[in-house]
């Protein structure tokens, strides 16, 4: 029998319709039926790809002892955190301030008035490595409720006021000497020996690294001064990791693809979880390196997303389960991926199974669990044959690969990461010589205009073509407006730049804080024990940083003072973190190098043709450049954009106008000379 998620979008919430928990989809009809009934809420929140949230939901939701005990002394609410970010950045912080920690599945038991007054991540059904079993917790917590509710209600307004007071104080916008110092903090947490930052789990820096990128190129280019030493090492930090990442287990060497994070220090094993925002940013950064190793990671993860993730609707799915059924009908974490000597040998044949054995690190004991073994790279052929041969072999496996049970697909559409998708695939299309790419992130930015914006507002998530009812927060209008601006200069269409203008009017009008920054909700959302207000990056952008990218490159394009003054302001409430936690504010500091910078924006002028393009390629290579790049016809006194105008070619060749700060210098003809 099912209970009330079976009406539920969320592929999440659908996993648990049949369990025999009554949980009750976030909403005031769970409270008042707590406030009728005089008993707590217990709030789980967690996702589709979500490994442990699957354990959790197999030992203690699908138990039907553990359901009698949460449906007689709770109302209990399940939440999707993808689809509600916000309610989960709220508990999310409740959790890390009661426990120090946080994570999914995220377990908080609520008063009448959403106050949390208990947090945790996952228990186990039996009392196991120092932690209660779930059911004793209920019992404590339901005990606590009834027989001493002063304590429950000052242990919640404490939570709740801790809550509301999570503003960091804003300072000057970030300098030179800030980033270079954030470069120092950055280089004593480096991982000498493996690549990366920290030690296990180990997972991507996307955006960390993306400003290390910009902050070398930056100086290389003359763009921008730097120690020679500090450069040294910036470098140093890039290129390790990115080699790192490219031949290791996170990364699916023979579909393409990263995993959401690796579990050793080494990068050998993942936690197998694909997640579309992950392989959306590495997809971008890899594109942007001029090397063959990048390249060939930037195309294969696009063709992963454009294999995998892609929807009929022509959006991208959130993610792919970290786990799948083995031969014998287990689901079991990394089925899909691992591989034993002997089936390499099955697929290729003794001499290539042997060798593509020796290549990925395949051995009988195995480097992941009963014997089975993740695929890294011992070293990338660099000879034609070897070349080839590896070519081959990949084919083959994915070949093979795909006869065994696929993992799950959260299939709905995100509006946020469906922007990073498009900015990615934007950044690939134009550096790799890909329109099929840049076609595929029109097809994504056509849905989220003709499904998630509705009556001018952007929906967070929709599901076969049906938008959902929850209103998007900071980050989709974000990350939306940057793809849409990406878009403008991939594909030279002007209306992407009032599509991108509409949403950032929105945000600017609807988000906007006192002190200059914004927070994660509308002024007129539903109303939560605190209005969530994210400062960190995590595995993505937090939305201001993200809003500092769309409201900087929109000034950029238009002139616009209000909004490069709103990207400062914004940028300022940053910096404090950013300053004192590099590692947790990545695109802060990617978007203050690019501002420091100008940014430069470079107009390339000519008729279509492999001039033009070397022109706009060596134009694209300047570090956090914004590029437009239009006919002669088009840069006129009627141009589309004011950018555009009074642009001629020189001598009738391909050329190029790069201005800075409302600077520009003299029009040049020569890739070089960029």
């Amino acid at each position: 029998m099912s209970n009330r998620l079976a009406a539920a979008t969320s592929p999440y919430l659908l996993q648990h319709a049949d369990n025999p928990v009554e949980w009750w989809e976030w909403g005031p009809e769970a409270f008042e039926e707590a406030r009728r009934r005089g008993v707590p809420v217990l709030l789980s929140v967690g996702y589709a790809a979500c490994h442990w949230c699957h354990v959790m939901a197999h030992e203690s939701f699908e138990d039907e002892a553990t359901a009698a005990l949460m449906n007689d002394f709770f109302v209990n609410i399940k939440v999707d955190r993808e689809e509600r970010p916000d309610v989960d950045a709220v508990y999310m912080a409740a959790t890390q301030a009661m426990t120090g920690h946080g994570g999914w599945p995220m377990t908080c038991v609520l008063d009448h008035e959403g106050r949390p007054f208990f947090a945790g991540t996952y228990f186990p059904d039996q009392p196991r490595h120092g932690q209660p079993a779930f059911r004793q917790v209920l019992t404590s917590l339901a005990e606590a409720w009834f027989k001493k509710p002063e304590d429950v209600a000052s242990a919640a307004a404490a939570v709740a006021e801790h809550l509301r007071q999570g503003a960091l104080t804003a300072s000057a916008t970030l300098g030179a000497t800030d980033l270079d110092q954030a470069v120092r903090g950055l280089a004593g947490e480096f991982d000498p020996l493996a690549g990366g930052f920290g030690g296990a789990p180990k997972f991507p820096p996307s955006m960390v690294l993306e400003f290390l990128r910009r902050y070398v190129d930056a100086r290389d280019s003359g763009a921008a001064a730097g120690d020679d030493e500090l450069v040294r090492q910036a470098r140093h930090m890039l290129v390790r990791t990115l080699h790192a990442m490219a031949g290791s287990g996170m990364y699916d060497q023979i579909g393409g693809g990263f995993a959401r994070y690796a579990v050793d220090r080494g990068w050998v094993v993942p936690h197998f979880e694909k997640m579309l925002y992950d392989n959306a940013q590495l997809l971008g950064l890899y594109a942007r390196r001029d090397n063959d190793m990048s390249r060939r990671i930037a195309a294969e993860t696009a063709d992963f997303l454009l294999r995998e993730l892609r929807t009929p609707q022509g959006g991208f799915a959130s993610a792919l389960d970290a786990d799948s059924l083995t031969p014998e009908g287990h689901s079991e974490e990394g089925a899909f991926y691992a591989w034993t000597p002997a089936a390499l040998v099955e697929a290729l044949g003794h001499d290539r199974g042997a060798w593509a054995a020796e290549l990925f690190n395949v051995t009988e004991d195995g480097t992941f669990e009963k014997g089975m073994s993740t695929l890294t790279l011992r070293h990338m052929p660099t000879a034609s044959g070897e070349i080839a041969r590896l070519s081959e072999v990949k084919a083959r496996l994915l070949d093979a690969r795909s006869l065994r049970a696929r993992p799950h697909r959260d299939d709905k559409v995100v509006a946020a990461w469906n922007g990073m998708a498009i900015s990615g695939l934007c950044a690939a299309g134009t550096f790799l010589g890909r329109p099929d790419y840049i076609q595929a992130a029109v097809d994504a930015a056509r849905l989220l205009l003709h499904v998630h914006l509705v009556d001018g507002r952007l929906r967070r998530v929709s599901r076969d073509g049906a938008v959902g009812a929850h209103a998007g927060v900071l980050e989709d209008y974000a990350c939306v407006a940057l793809g849409f601006l990406d878009l403008l200069q991939a594909t030279g269409e002007a209306a992407w730049l009032d599509r991108a203008g509409a949403l950032l009017d929105v945000a600017l009008e609807q988000f906007r804080a006192d002190d200059g920054g914004f927070f994660d909700t509308a002024a007129d959302a539903e109303a939560l024990v605190a209005r969530p207000r994210e400062f960190s990056d995590n595995a993505s952008p937090c939305g201001q940083s993200a809003m500092v990218h769309a409201l900087a490159t929109y000034a950029a394009i238009t002139g616009s003072g209000g909004h490069r003054t709103a990207a400062e302001q914004t940028l300022a409430v940053l910096a404090p973190l950013a300053t004192r936690a590099p590692r947790f504010a990545g695109w802060a500091l990617t978007a203050a190098e690019t501002m420091l910078a100008g940014p430069e924006e470079i107009v390339v002028v000519g008729e279509p043709g492999a001039e033009r393009d070397a022109l706009a390629l060596a134009a694209r290579r300047r570090p956090g450049a914004l590029v437009l790049v239009a006919t002669p016809t088009e840069t006129g006194e009627d141009a589309a954009l004011d950018l555009l105008r009074h642009r001629p070619t020189v001598d009738g060749r391909p050329t190029a106008y790069v201005c800075r700060g409302m600077v520009c210098q003299q029009p040049v003809t020569d890739p070089a000379s960029l």
